[in-house]
């Protein structure tokens, strides 16, 4: 059985994220660069999707609260979007993202389990950095290895933030 590299993983969640914004709701999302590290992500929405298996990690969606709210009105094709259709929109999409994973590596790793998606709140920091003085205990602490992936739409109308740990 060969293994996979850590590259053709992120060329999967790469693809699989854009496929998802394309496929779902036509937008074209510009993936830019791979950084082998984890840093503070300026988000205010973070969806969560633990992959369990012979390959075990987390697929995280970190974004903006403007960017989340286009998302959830494209996705769900509403007028409005508040932050019941945020969480849901956040959560198809690491969700969707997630299962491509799953499906392409599937017989490549066998049993590949997702856990539910998770949508929170707050600023994501690692766990290496020493707390903010300010901290209103609305931060989320996140390890510190894995890749992180910016991607946006060419107007800049979406930002978000992919990051892998595997």
């Amino acid at each position: 059985m060969a293994t996979i590299s850590f590259e053709e993983i992120m060329f999967t969640i790469m693809s699989a994220t854009q496929d998802t914004f394309k496929s779902y709701m036509n937008i074209d999302l510009l993936a830019g660069k791979v950084e082998k590290k984890v840093e503070p992500v300026d988000s205010d929405v973070t969806a969560i999707v633990g992959i369990a298996g012979d390959r075990v990690g987390y697929i995280i969606i970190a974004t903006d609260k403007s960017s989340a709210q286009c998302v959830a009105k494209e996705l769900l094709m509403v007028d409005e979007a508040d932050d019941d259709c945020i969480r849901d929109a956040m959560g198809e999409m690491a969700n969707n993202i997630a299962g491509a994973f799953k499906t392409k590596y599937h017989e490549q790793y066998g049993s590949v389990a997702l856990g539910l998606p998770l949508v929170v709140s707050g600023q994501l920091r690692t766990l290496a950095d020493p707390p903010d003085a300010n901290d209103t205990g609305s931060s989320i602490n996140v390890q510190c290895k894995g890749v992180t992936i910016p991607f946006k739409t060419a107007d800049g109308s979406i930002s978000i933030t992919i990051m892998v740990y595997m």
